[in-house]
This record gives structure tokens, sequence and C-alpha cells, in this order.
């Protein structure tokens, strides 16, 4: 397999689930503005929607989008229970975050990410944000994990999601249940892998 990322993008998310799950894979690494890959690759080619992540199986179909990508990795991989098994009441939930995070927060930095949103766009997309953040809080509470008692790919998007914080002015300690949370996974073995093999860390 080999994932196609950029770093500090949504597809930190499947870099690091690949690494909790001990796969085998390699990596290359997306210039968005030019659309190429430090493999050679012409990424546009690879996947026409132009964005990470993409995961080329060793069939040579490619798989887009994160939600699918995540719960490829989770399922080629039980042995590291990063999802619980299907027909499941607790898969569902699982899927459920997984609906939320992309939907609500994922989506919601979009603006302020763009160079050409303006600002009432931008103030709009915080304000979704922290009600957002507000819910988040509430629900995690005192968990370790969002999913069960174990880290699951829900916490690897979510960890993703909440890094982008301190880029875009949002200061995560309004929520310090969240901020603890993030701060604590930072520091998971795999975790930190991703982080250092995408420049984001020393």
């Amino acid at each position: 397999m080999k994932l196609y990322i950029a770093p500090g993008a949504c597809s930190l998310a499947p870099h690091i689930a690949l690494r909790e799950a001990g796969a085998r894979f390699d990596l290359a690494i997306v210039d968005l503005k030019t659309k190429r890959a430090d493999d050679g690759t012409s990424f546009t080619e690879l996947n026409p929607k132009g964005y990470v992540p993409a995961l080329r199986l060793d069939d040579g179909q490619v798989l887009t989008e994160n939600v699918a990508v995540l719960l490829y990795i989770a399922d080629r991989h039980p042995a590291a229970n990063l999802a619980p098994a299907a027909q499941n009441l607790e898969r569902y939930r699982l899927i459920e975050w997984l609906a939320f995070i992309n939907s609500e927060l994922h989506k919601g930095f979009s603006p302020l990410f763009s160079p050409t949103a303006v600002e009432p766009m931008r103030q709009y997309a915080r304000d979704h944000l922290l009600k957002r953040f507000d819910y988040l809080q509430g629900a995690l509470g005192d968990a370790d994990f969002v999913v069960g008692s174990r880290f699951t790919i829900v916490d690897a998007y979510l960890f993703t999601v909440l890094s982008w914080c301190a880029e875009v002015d949002i200061d995560l300690t309004r929520w310090p249940k969240l901020a603890r949370y993030e701060g604590r996974l930072r520091t998971r073995p795999a975790v930190l892998a991703a982080l250092k093999a995408e420049g984001l860390v020393p």
C-alpha cells in the first residue's frame, strides 16, 4: 500500500491509523499546488478529486475519502482493534462519530484555511466550530477515547482536526477536556511517529 498525504492535512488521520495498525506501507508526499507527488506521480491522474488522502492498494486500485480509507485500514488489520466488529452497535457509534467529525468539524475548518474566504465567512466558520466543540467537550467528558475504552480510527481523525486549532487561532484551552485529550494523544508513539514523518515536529 502507498498513502498519499500532504503534511498536516486530514491525511494525517489514516497515516496515524496505519502506524497504529503496524501496517506495511509507503508514504508519498503531495504538493497540493503543483499536484505532483514526491514519487513522481501526477496526483490528479491518481485521484482526479485532487485532494488527499489517497490510498493506492497493492492491486493498484485507489481508495479516497477519509472515512472510507480509515475504515479500510481498520478492517484490514483487525488485530489492532481500531474499529469494533461489524453488526455491533458500537460499530455504528464509530461510524456516527466519523460522520460527525467529517461533516461538522473537518469541513467546518475549510473557510479558515481558504485564502479567498471573506471575513464574514471566516467568522461564521469559527462560530460553527465553537458550538461543535462545546458539544464535543460534553460528549467526550473525561474519557480517554471517543468510542469505547481503546484508541480507534475516530481518535486518529479527531486528533488530526483538533491539531488544526492552533493554525487558525482557536484557543483549545477554552475546552480543557479537549485540550487534555489532544495533548495526551500527541504523545502516543504512532501519533508522534506520524507527526515526525510529516515534518510537523522535530
